[in-house]
């Protein structure tokens, strides 16, 4: 089984490690197996793809790579910095995500 993260797909998030060390972005998709987030226009690579119906001309393309989960922090949406997650019930009961920085809860 595997663990929960602290990063989910529509997050902001600040890049604390890496080439695009000091960025941050939108997730766009998570992979839990793997511990790894893709974040809207970082970590670019150059993707070689042969023609097809969709690219009819071929190429190098830039993509975005998959960055470790622990590259990676939330973003505070009262602040705007970086901010590790807890974890607590709500009013309702229901398991929340909050910013540790300043205690309000995520989404």
């Amino acid at each position: 089984m595997s663990a929960k993260l602290h990063i989910k797909k529509g997050d902001n998030v600040y890049i604390n490690a890496g080439d695009s060390k000091g960025q941050s972005g939108k997730v766009l998709s998570v992979d839990v197996a793997k511990s790894r987030a893709i974040v809207e226009g970082q970590n670019l690579v150059s993707k070689h793809t042969k023609p097809n119906s969709k690219n009819t001309q071929g190429g190098i393309v830039k993509q975005e790579a998959g960055i470790h989960i622990s590259n990676l922090q939330v973003l505070d949406s009262k602040s705007g910095k970086a901010t590790r997650i807890g974890r607590r019930t709500n009013a309702k009961g229901k398991l929340v995500r909050y910013s540790k920085k300043s205690g309000e809860e995520i989404r």
